[in-house]
This record gives structure tokens, C-alpha cells and sequence, in this order.
């Protein structure tokens, strides 16, 4: 089963504006691998609010591929793959509305939300931004880069299965009472969460 992190930054406020993809692999709940691509927006307008955020400028993205091209790197790994994302409704949107701009076809891949299942596990923490994820599992880390959005996510979805009790992220949703989200060719589903579902932590 692979398992991914990903993480998107967009250089508007379109959802179709990615200029960076942020991708970390889990394997034997560990991360094993991180990687980062700049992305060329088909629109090459950047807000200087998002600028703000992340730091990228569109000098910086104008020997970069585009999303078709970007996307196509990982196409294999995507496959079959359960994808995380930190506040998933956002970077599947970004992903959906870049695909929709380019009229492809979505991938066939199940995805969770981190931000959902920190919520259910550790509902005593002050926010469930990444940076206090971070600071709750004794990381330091880069905010609003792609690369480390995405392992800082591997990470705390790694602590949440462990917290847990499992040994596979895959069994998670079914511990907390998630329904995993789905791209499929013809649509998607949403990741929801009920919030009355209670979640039972052995020890």
C-alpha cells in the first residue's frame, strides 16, 4: 500500500494556481523520502499575499513545468495510492481545479485528512495548524514550504496511528469513524468525518 503526503501552494487565490507540490512517502511508519517541484501557473499572476505566505516569485517559477508535466513525475506513485493532506478539502481543490484547467481526467487514489484526524486524536490541543502539530511532536520545520508541509504531515499522520494503536495509517479511518475521500476518473468524493464519532484509545 503507499501512502503520500502531499501539499499544494497556490500563487492566487484561484484553486487553480498551484506553483509548488510538496510529496512525502510513508513507509513502515516512516517518511522516506520528500521531494519538492515549482510549478509554472497557466495564469502567471501571483498575489503579493501569497507571495507573503510562501515566498515564491514567478521569476522563480518560469523554467518550471506545468501541471500536467509536474503531476506526470508521480503519476505511478499516485496509482492505487491513499494520499494525506493537511486540510485536504484545500490541496484536493487545488489538485482538481488544475486538472479541470488542463481537461484531464482524475487519478483513481483514496485520501485522508490530517487536520480531521488530529482533531478526533489529540482534541486538546490548542489549533491543529501544522506549525502546533509540529510543536506538539517536537519538530522544526519551514511553514508554507511544500516539501515540509507534506513531511510534516507524513509525520503527524504517522503519531496518529501510533496514538492509536495501529500499525497502519490505512486503518485509521475506520478507528476514528473516517470516510476516506476518492479522485476517481468521472468525480471525487469528499473526506468527512462525523463529529459525534467517538474514538476509543488503547492502552
Amino acid at each position: 500500500m503507499k501512502t503520500i503526503a502531499i501539499d499544494f501552494e497556490t500563487a492566487n487565490e484561484q484553486r487553480g494556481s498551484a506553483c509548488s507540490v510538496g510529496l512525502a512517502w510513508i513507509e513502515n511508519g516512516r517518511v522516506v523520502r520528500v521531494e519538492e517541484r515549482l510549478i509554472r501557473p497557466k495564469d502567471m499572476r501571483f498575489s503579493s499575499f501569497n507571495i507573503g505566505i510562501h515566498g515564491i516569485r514567478p521569476e522563480q517559477v518560469e523554467d518550471a513545468g506545468e501541471f500536467p508535466e509536474v503531476m506526470d513525475e508521480f503519476a505511478d506513485d499516485f496509482a492505487g495510492a491513499t494520499m494525506i493532506a493537511h486540510n485536504a478539502a484545500f490541496d484536493f481543490s487545488v489538485w482538481r481545479a488544475c486538472l479541470d484547467q488542463y481537461r484531464q481526467s482524475y487519478p483513481e487514489l483514496s485520501y485522508l485528512c490530517s487536520v480531521k484526524m488530529a482533531q478526533k486524536v489529540w482534541p486538546h490541543l490548542i489549533s491543529h495548524k501544522l506549525n502546533i502539530l509540529a510543536q506538539h511532536l517536537g519538530l522544526n520545520f519551514l511553514h508554507h514550504n511544500a516539501a515540509e508541509d507534506a513531511a510534516i504531515c507524513a509525520e503527524a499522520t504517522i503519531a496518529i496511528a501510533s496514538t492509536l494503536n495501529l500499525s497502519e495509517i490505512r486503518d485509521v479511518p475506520a478507528a476514528i469513524g473516517m470516510k476516506a475521500g476518492r479522485l476517481f476518473s468521472s468525480g471525487y468524493e469528499a473526506c468527512t468525518l462525523p463529529k459525534r464519532s467517538a474514538v476509543l484509545i488503547g492502552r
